[in-house]
């Protein structure tokens, strides 16, 4: 889901209620809001995988899945109007059900319990209709950030158009972490959210969320 603009200030007046009524089918406002940009974090990969593929649960050739719990995690990234954009990569990364990420600093510290079959990072190239797909796990809390999150950076070429972080919607923790603080006033939270929900009759308890990522226009992104 997406917001368009204008007036969401205005709109906040009262409760989140009311932002959920932005909620629009393409037409109703002039544009779509642009996803907030958050921090990468100290923990983007400072080693590439092997496998840098969409498929984060096995590496490679590996027939043990990582640890957590499943989740096909899908999305478009699309411009202010509303229309998809091709050719972009998706990156994701987070820390595996362990609590430990695919860095130097968090893995060499933690290496007994790092989760090895999780690949911990991945990349996607948008399809003519934006959309990207993942197959990952349902993000964890850790020591320092409440709010279960998961890393996304959009690129075209080598040159990144937004960084921004995936968050649980509801979960306890959004409230009491920094970072989704940072985010913005309630608007701006709910862009940065995403339900993860069970997938009918899954044998395996997997679970799906679908996130879309509108990025704003530069005169450099025309297209």
């Amino acid at each position: 889901m997406f917001l368009r603009t204008p007036n969401r200030r205005q709109m906040l007046t009262t409760s989140l209620g009311i932002a959920a009524s932005l909620y629009a089918s393409k037409g109703l406002f002039a544009d779509l809001l642009s996803s907030p940009s958050l921090t990468e974090g100290p923990f983007y990969p400072d080693h590439l995988p092997l496998d840098l593929d969409n498929d984060l649960i096995l590496i490679n050739d590996n027939i043990t899945p990582a640890v957590g719990v499943i989740t096909q995690l899908s999305g478009r990234v699309l411009d202010t109007k509303g229309d998809p954009i091709k050719g972009l990569t998706v990156e994701i990364w987070q820390c595996d059900a362990k609590e430990v990420y695919l860095h130097s600093r968090d893995s060499n510290q933690k290496k007994k319990q790092q989760d090895a079959n999780f690949q911990g990072f991945g990349r996607f190239e948008t399809s003519a209709k934006g959309e990207y797909r993942f197959r990952t796990i349902k993000p964890v809390p850790y020591p320092g950030r409440p709010a279960p999150h998961i890393h996304f950076k959009v690129k075209r070429g080598e040159r990144e158009l937004l960084t921004t972080q995936l968050m649980i919607r509801g979960h306890e923790g959004n409230k009491r972490d920094g970072i989704f603080s940072q985010a913005g006033d309630a608007i701006d939270q709910e862009l940065i959210q995403a339900d993860f929900l069970p997938v009918p009759d899954s044998k395996t308890g997997e679970h799906y969320a679908h996130f879309d990522i509108v990025l704003g226009k530069t005169p450099e992104d025309k297209h």
